[in-house]
């Protein structure tokens, strides 16, 4: 598919790309001095609510965000990384309503501007383009910042943010050890590292009582008032409809639109977040938020577009970002629980980065998917070579094969059907990357 021409603000984050290093070095170092020259804009935000977690981090920052929306805020949003356009990583409140990206000018605007004040100085594009966050979010008005942890917590660049008005730690898996440590326990003390003295913390659900160790005894170390998933807040499926309890009382709400059972304990940590942070919760606006909500890329079901089209008829098709061993098991999850509903013939179309661990995703999926498509990633120098991928999918008890594209995957899943079995599932997913690349191909890019 022809790329289409690149806007003003691409245009401006290229060259950053260009001067600067891309990838990550923990570190506040550079960030605290550039955001100094910019007269720290990061002191001048209002209240922050602070997200870190290996997964999940994205889909609390959305529960959250449709909560405070439903409740008549204005709010903005940080998040990491984009699916499509650098502007989905900037959400800017609107005086009435949800909140919209930002405009391509004032992004345009704004990269300059931090571009003029680094003057050159050693730093990587993430936290030039952190400070842009910091930026415009303290030059627009809105009553609540959700600010998204791009990886680990204690060195992250949005780690300048001293007081949050809650910092929420989501599930803590296995990804970034190179730069976050090998054992789960090391992974989660860099996580917890967003915790401020005082300030009120929100543990989600956590499948590693090692990690959870980590984040309570900081944040009792740190005298900060601490809520856990599972001991004091909870949500479940009770007859197709979603029950939150905390010591406060219980609510009777529908069910997230945002599928996956993973998704209930995440609707449930975005509402405790935003109680203890004193903003209102009522069991109305958590039912509009839950009826609201979205995230794409995400369990996204494609209904329409240019890859749905080049589908075999009748078929599912699904784009998920989750790239870790924590994510292969709950999007393996979700497919039986769409399998107990409808069954259907499960394909896999997956890309991957050469950081993740591709064998720790596919275990979860053994004996529920027919058949893996790996393919490369545009966009990036650092995908998996196809091959080496499918060769990960085998050792980890699947057949897979290597082919050039998704539109080749769903030629080949369209050729090979059983016209007497059901039209397929298929799932696109491994890397954000792919996500992104497929809802461009799809002609759906998040809005």
């Amino acid at each position: 598919m022809e790329k289409p021409a690149a806007s003003e603000a691409e245009r401006e984050i290229e060259k950053l790309m260009g001067l600067h290093p891309k990838g990550f070095d923990l570190s506040l170092t550079r960030i605290r001095r550039l955001l100094e020259t910019l007269d720290n804009p990061h002191l001048k935000l209002p209240p922050v609510i602070h997200v870190a977690g290996t997964n999940g981090k994205g889909s609390v920052s959305a529960f959250c965000r449709a909560l405070l929306e439903a409740a008549g805020l204005r709010v903005h949003v940080h998040t990491s990384p984009h699916l499509v356009n650098w502007h989905e990583r900037y959400r800017i409140a609107a005086e009435q309503g949800p909140g919209r990206f930002v405009d391509d000018g004032k992004l345009a605007a704004t990269v300059r501007r931090v571009a003029e004040a680094n003057a050159g100085q050693h730093i990587t594009v993430f936290e030039m383009l952190t400070a842009v966050a910091f930026l415009l979010f303290s030059e627009e008005p809105a009553d609540v910042v959700i600010m998204e942890v791009g990886m680990g917590g204690r060195f992250d660049c949005t780690n300048v943010i001293e007081k949050p008005v809650v910092a929420v730690v989501m599930p803590i898996s296995f990804d970034h050890q190179a730069y976050l440590g090998d054992r789960v326990e090391l992974i989660a003390a860099e996580k917890a590292g967003i915790m401020k003295s005082g300030c009120p913390v929100v543990i989600g659900h956590q499948e590693y009582d090692a990690a959870l160790d980590v984040l309570v005894t900081t944040a009792e170390r740190l005298s900060c008032p601490v809520s856990v998933y599972g001991q004091d807040f909870h949500a479940h499926e009770e007859f197709g409809r979603l029950v939150y309890q905390d010591e406060f009382g219980l609510a009777d709400i529908s069910l997230p639109r945002l599928p996956g059972r993973h998704q209930y304990a995440n609707a449930a940590a975005a509402i405790r977040a935003v109680k203890a942070a004193g903003f209102p919760v009522t069991e109305a606006t958590m039912e509009r938020a839950m009826t609201s909500v979205e995230w794409p890329g995400r369990l996204q079901k494609l209904t329409e577009g240019a890859l749905f089209a080049a589908a075999p008829k009748g078929a599912e098709l699904w784009v998920d970002g989750g790239h870790n061993p924590g994510a292969g098991e709950v999007i393996a999850e979700a497919m039986v629980g769409f399998e107990e509903r409808q069954s259907r013939p499960l394909y896999l179309i997956i890309g991957m980065l050469n950081t993740k661990d591709p064998i720790g995703y596919f275990k979860p999926f053994a004996g529920i998917v027919v058949h893996v498509f790996t393919v490369a990633i545009r966009g990036t120098d650092a995908a998996l070579d196809p091959v080496v991928l499918a060769n990960a999918a085998y050792d980890a008890g699947l057949v897979a094969e290597p082919v050039s594209s998704i539109n080749e995957a769903l030629a080949l899943i369209s050729e090979r059907l059983d016209p007497s079995e059901p039209a397929p599932r298929i799932m696109i997913g491994g890397s954000l990357y792919l996500a992104g690349n497929a809802l461009a191909d799809n002609g759906t890019p998040p809005k």
